[in-house]
């Protein structure tokens, strides 16, 4: 997140806790997995509110949002609620938002779920189903729940950590995260993608990282101390970037 003047550091630049002076608020719009994403921040230091106040969400240092549901009742309620632009201008600042399984989905052009819905239009692409996924010619089933790796896109090797300075900063290639969807998002612009995963022969974008944007289609709050880390991760760049003692 270059253009917060937020830096990433590894695995072994973090400690348990990060500075409790970095405030989180976690958007509620009725369609997430809140108490987990809220206990996850909480679990790294970060202070929480969770709200569908724009005035809240405006006063925080990172703003995450989540999302399991439908994408067109989501859009339809951000709308209601007068987030969208509240949104797209966060996206535009220095202050990172963390998009989370339907939230990484939400930030795109649009979704083809349920007919064609437009999206908040912060990262050009769509939003597609698995289409048949198979694995040695047996269908797989859709929505995908279980965990899955992710892996460097394109699969580069490097020496080091392949996602240095990034939010997944100490993590392994081929880490196990946990997954439940039925829809994946498909970027134009390639280089914005972070990590691919596969389910079964259909390879797909698994996260995403756009100046301050970073969003993931996998749950890290439910993905053990692999995703803790990326919470971590983000509070600590975030307190650091404030002059802050953030771990």
């Amino acid at each position: 997140m270059a253009a917060a003047g937020v830096s990433y550091g590894s695995r072994n630049d973090v400690t348990e806790r990060s500075s409790p002076s970095v405030k989180a608020a976690v958007v509620d719009y009725g369609l997430g997995n809140l108490f987990s994403v809220r206990r996850a921040c909480e679990h790294v230091g970060m202070e929480v509110v969770v709200t569908p106040r724009k005035e809240e969400i405006l006063g925080t240092d990172v703003v995450i949002l989540p999302g399991v549901g439908a994408f067109g009742d989501a859009m339809a309620t951000l709308r209601r609620l007068d987030l969208v632009e509240v949104l797209r201008d966060i996206a535009n600042s220095d202050r990172p938002l963390i998009g989370i399984c339907l939230g990484i989905q939400l930030l795109m052009s649009e979704s083809c779920e349920f007919g064609v819905h437009k999206g908040l239009g912060i990262i050009e692409g769509s939003v597609v189903r698995f289409e048949n996924p198979q694995e040695r010619k047996r269908l797989l089933k859709v929505p995908q729940v279980q965990w899955n790796r992710i892996f460097h896109p394109n699969h580069r090797r490097q020496e080091g950590d392949p996602w240095r300075d990034t939010p997944l900063a100490g993590l392994a290639e081929g880490e196990f995260m946990y997954f439940v969807h039925s829809f994946y998002v498909r970027p134009t612009d390639p280089s914005v993608t972070l990590s691919v995963s596969r389910y079964g022969d259909v390879e797909f974008c698994s996260a995403l990282r756009w100046r301050n944007v970073f969003a993931c289609q996998f749950h890290p709050e439910r993905s053990g101390s692999a995703g803790l880390l990326v919470y971590r991760n983000v509070a600590s760049a975030v307190g650091q970037a404030r002059g802050g003692s953030a771990a």
